[in-house]
């Protein structure tokens, strides 16, 4: 009896083995959170330097319309207006997340409502395929079809905002396609057979009870595809004219937030008001990736709410 509650009262193999994998689990999630924290505090700390330690506005850096930091202006002040290459990012955001969108669902709708096995078969590997094809391969692309063809129908030189948003189109259009795939599977097929039921036709059924469940799913496709088009820097350099002026329509030459760091960075020190500045940017890119992840969670939130 003593040897048998001994057994019993001593830790067991498989209870080893899951102190062992829950330990591992904690150490991998402290390191991801240290990583995080790291990263946070390197780029923040570079970041603010630019008004800390070169005492530049805030007002003046977000409200500026001339960036060259090297020089100064009438007043002695260095010139590192972000405002152009702000508005820039949000306009091909924008435009290239509008663009996207109603492709993206038709595709999604087409894969799992209209023709789920064949659509399947013939789309997945197609967007299986954009996603594979690095940054570099659709800027060239941009670079030697779309510009020419901007400039041939639009006169000019053919860089600017439209032939970014262009880009970004095909960049975000796999990850909008993809999420808003999965949110449509998601909606129970209850759902479906109801309105059938009620006498509802299959397009009313798509469009009045599948979309409509499927809406935060489908917001939350369109933040993250926002997301990723805010952060594209090499597909976009290649297209948008890198010039660091205030757009005053598609077709005028512009720079974003991305596309000002990947050029300038390498041209600077560590430590001057130039090489601040640029981390100033890269601040405004990371805070801007914060406001996408909260209004994701917010989206979600809301919508576990509703069902």
């Amino acid at each position: 009896m003593d040897e048998i509650k001994k057994d019993l009262q001593n830790p067991s193999k498989a209870t080893h083995q899951d102190y062992f994998g829950r330990t591992i689990t904690y150490i991998c999630i402290a390191f991801v959170g240290l990583l995080v924290i790291s990263i946070l505090y390197f780029i923040t700390t570079r970041g603010i330097a630019t008004f800390t330690a070169n005492h530049v506005s805030l007002w003046k850096f977000l409200s500026g319309t001339n960036w060259n930091p090297g020089l100064l202006d009438k007043h002695g002040n260095p010139q590192i207006g972000a405002l152009p290459m702000i508005v820039t990012s949000f306009s091909v955001t924008i435009l290239a997340a509008v663009v996207a969108t109603p492709f993206a669902l038709g595709v999604a709708l087409f894969m799992t409502e209209i023709a789920p096995e064949k659509g399947t078969k013939i789309l997945q590997p197609v967007i299986e395929l954009l996603v594979g094809i690095p940054s570099v391969v659709y800027g060239f692309i941009g670079l030697s079809v779309i510009v020419p063809l901007i400039r041939h129908a639009f006169g000019g030189t053919g860089f600017g905002i439209l032939a970014g948003t262009l880009v970004l189109f095909v960049r975000v259009l796999p990850t909008i396609t993809s999420l808003s795939v999965d949110s449509i599977k998601a909606v129970p097929m209850f759902y479906r057979s109801a309105s059938l039921a009620l006498g509802a036709t299959r397009w009313q059924t798509i469009y009045k009870v599948v979309l409509r469940a499927a809406t935060p799913g489908i917001l939350t496709a369109v933040i993250f595809g926002m997301s990723r088009a805010f952060g594209e820097a090499l597909a976009v350099q290649m297209v948008i004219g890198n010039a660091v002026l205030m757009p005053h329509g598609l077709l005028t030459p512009s720079s974003t937030l991305t596309s000002q760091l990947t050029t300038g960075i390498g041209n600077t020190t560590m430590g001057t008001l130039p090489n601040n500045a640029l981390w100033s940017l890269a601040l405004i890119l990371l805070l801007m990736s914060l406001v996408f992840n909260i209004l994701v969670r917010f989206i979600g939130k809301k919508g576990s709410l509703k069902k």
